[in-house]
């Protein structure tokens, strides 16, 4: 039976034998940056420009990441303020064993909008 997702990721991916750490799970750090990446291009659609990462906050490791995990990155614009948001962001695998999506990372990041001088400029509402 295939499995219909109800949402859909900012990105999905497949992590590399290179992105294993010496516990034998994925670096947090490439999951870091897959992050970084999802939440950017989410803040772009809302902006309509450049934007930069600003803070990372409330971030946190639930469970490990293996080779052959089906990662998935979702996105959603939790706050807007005059010159910066805040994306939630949850990741996910689907496992070979599992059909069942698990969470595995979350966090809150924060962009500012940049104007063409890269200066925080004001976001529209």
């Amino acid at each position: 039976m295939k499995k219909i997702y109800k949402r859909q990721p900012t990105i999905r991916t497949l992590p590399k034998h290179s992105n294993i750490n010496s516990n034998g799970h994925i670096f947090g750090g490439w999951i870091l940056s897959q992050m970084d990446s999802a939440a950017g291009i989410e803040a772009i659609r809302r902006v309509g420009g450049p934007v930069a990462t600003i803070a990372i906050e409330a971030m946190k490791f639930h469970a490990p990441v293996n080779i052959g995990d089906w990662l998935s990155v979702y996105t959603d614009i939790s706050k807007v303020g005059n010159t910066s948001l805040t994306i939630h962001i949850e990741v996910t695998v689907v496992s070979r064993d599992n059909e069942e999506e698990t969470v595995v990372t979350e966090g809150d990041f924060i962009f500012v909008a940049l104007d063409e001088n890269n200066r925080p400029k004001k976001i529209e509402r």
